[in-house]
């Protein structure tokens, strides 16, 4: 992304103390820095993260943009059980009150209209990526998409669109963090065709692996798994993989074994779109 910018590239160093606490340097630059980094684990990231932005402010930076492909803590939106904390807007405001600006993608905005609305007051933009993904099927096999529930729907849309792709969504009941119940709504249609399933998020893995069975019993001739976000661990894909997903594919927004779609073009696009390289440094 650097490169596309015409930007330095700087590693911020991180020293870890015994006990877990962090010391952060950066390195002195002008009054305009970018702070890259995906939140996903993202405890020990969000404080690391706040003492590189003081430390870059200490030396001189007015402006200080945050761009972390993957946002952490946006599932969260409200309380679904009595005393729980609203994790979406906590931690948007501390971003709020440490970035000027924030660039991320698809993040989990399913009650909001938009990232402002977590992030009052400063320049707080997502972006879709959906063209990145749709880049990587090919139409020509005729596959179905499918979106396991209807919060896929908008990704699902976008990706089928440009080429015309059926698509397919699940109705979803999730009853705890890997149990899920799930219906695939028209799933006939995917009878002698691919099936490709489409998700903002891979997190465990339990609803694809649900859904692939759905789908390879409803006579697809295989299934893939493509998402914006891969969080799932090294176990949870094998898991998919016995589940007969030939293939999981992801953006590179978090860093693993299905990373294989690049984002840093639609992330340079958006940064020079919104202007915020008037003073670069």
């Amino acid at each position: 992304m650097a490169e596309q910018l015409d930007l330095e590239a700087c590693e911020i160093d991180v020293h870890r103390f015994p006990d877990g606490e962090s010391r952060v340097q950066v390195q002195p630059g002008g009054e305009f820095a970018m702070l890259f980094r995906s939140l996903d684990h993202p405890n020990e990231k969000l404080v690391e993260l706040l003492l590189a932005a003081s430390a870059l402010r200490g030396n001189g930076a007015r402006h200080v943009t945050l761009v972390a492909p993957y946002l952490g803590y946006m599932r969260q939106d409200i309380a679904f059980q009595p005393g729980q904390a609203v994790s979406q807007r906590v931690i948007g405001a501390l971003l709020a009150e440490h970035f000027d600006a924030v660039l991320t993608v698809d993040p989990h905005l399913h009650r909001i209209r938009c990232l402002s609305e977590v992030m009052p007051g400063i320049d707080a933009v997502s972006i879709s990526a959906a063209p990145a993904l749709a880049r990587f099927i090919d139409g020509a096999e005729n596959p179905v998409l499918v979106g396991p529930d209807a919060e896929s729907r908008q990704w699902v849309e976008a990706i089928a669109k440009p080429q015309g792709l059926d698509v397919v969504i699940g109705d979803k009941q999730r009853q705890g963090d890997r149990e899920v119940a799930l219906v695939l709504n028209d799933s006939d249609r995917v009878a002698g065709r691919p099936a490709i399933l489409v998700d903002d998020v891979i997190s465990s893995g339990r609803t694809l692996e649900v859904a692939a069975g759905l789908l390879l019993a409803a006579g697809a001739t295989s299934v893939e798994a493509l998402a914006t976000h891969c969080l799932a661990s090294d176990e949870d894909l094998r898991r998919l993989e016995s589940a007969c997903i030939r293939r999981i594919s992801s953006s590179d927004s978090v860093a693993g074994p299905a990373a294989t779609i690049p984002l840093a073009g639609l992330l340079a696009d958006a940064i020079i779109e919104h202007g915020w390289l008037e003073n670069k440094t």
